[in-house]
């Protein structure tokens, strides 16, 4: 695993939901991490895949360390700091681990309908507009 500078957060962006909340995260939450589209990333650098980022938001860590899914999201809650920290060190233990999987899960298989989401949300990676999962 190689260090980084910045920790980087790989999101989906064909997604619109995806989209908004990186966008909501940039206004709201104090963080270095570097948002990426998965479209757009040097995933084999990252040590993520495609198929991954596709299914996923992807943390990479400054220590270079992936974390996906709800995992991810409590990585960039610890990497903020202040009031963000004791949310995303909540996430880590169970059972709360088990609940914030299971609502990242619901949210990610329901993207299309949440703010933000578009239909072509639950389109499969490769068949949105724009081609989709191009790995890079």
């Amino acid at each position: 695993m190689a260090a980084r500078e910045r920790p980087v957060l790989v999101y989906d962006g064909d997604c619109g939901f995806c989209t908004a909340s990186v966008r909501f995260a940039e206004r709201r939450i104090p963080t270095a991490a570097e948002p990426v589209p998965y479209q757009l990333a040097d995933l084999a650098a990252l040590g993520t895949t495609a198929e991954r980022a596709a299914r996923e938001v992807v943390w990479v860590g400054r220590d270079g360390r992936v974390r996906g899914g709800a995992q991810a999201i409590a990585a960039l809650l610890i990497e903020a700091g202040g009031a963000w920290r004791p949310l995303g060190l909540l996430a880590r233990v169970p059972p709360f681990r088990w609940i914030a999987h299971g609502l990242y899960r619901l949210a990610a298989a329901n993207r299309q309908r949440l703010p933000g989401g578009t239909p072509a949300c639950a389109l499969p990676a490769g068949r949105r507009p724009g081609g989709g999962a191009a790995a890079r």
